[in-house]
């Protein structure tokens, strides 16, 4: 049985999100090249006509690419560009992406913004891509 003191120190850490599972970054490889590339291909239907080939945007709409992409979302959840992108894009029809197609479009996104790659895809589920903080930084450029 717990004391009540150990109770305290249980629920003080829950409150204050210390008891939750470390969030990884997006320098840890939270993509694969094969979701990239199905992203690209979304892109290329789905996004290019108002974000343009290169990602940079116009007037109208914002670049999608280094430095103004990587520092928006700086210390933002893969979750916060997932819901995003599912929930306003595109712009003439909004929120007719499945959620799939919006987490391969994150994948390519991070891809095109030299995030590196890794062995497992993102998840589709708003829970798991919250443990993933987008970081402007490498953890080696970081003082």
């Amino acid at each position: 049985m717990r004391s009540r003191r150990g109770c305290v120190a249980v629920l003080a850490l829950a409150a204050f999100g210390l008891w939750a599972q470390p969030l990884r970054s997006t320098w840890d490889g939270v993509y694969t090249q094969a979701q990239a590339d199905r992203g690209k291909d979304i892109y290329a239907r789905q996004c290019l006509e108002c974000h343009g080939d290169d990602l940079e945007g116009d007037p109208e709409n914002p670049p999608l690419t280094e430095p103004a992409f990587v520092y928006k979302w700086n210390t933002l959840t893969a979750a916060d560009l997932f819901e995003r992108i599912h929930r306003d894009m595109p712009m003439d029809r909004p929120g007719t992406l499945t959620r799939q197609k919006a987490v391969d479009l994150v994948a390519f996104l991070l891809n095109f913004n030299k995030f590196p790659t890794g062995a497992r895809e993102l998840p589709a589920d708003p829970a798991a891509l919250r443990q993933i903080r987008i970081d402007a930084l490498p953890p080696s450029e970081k003082k």
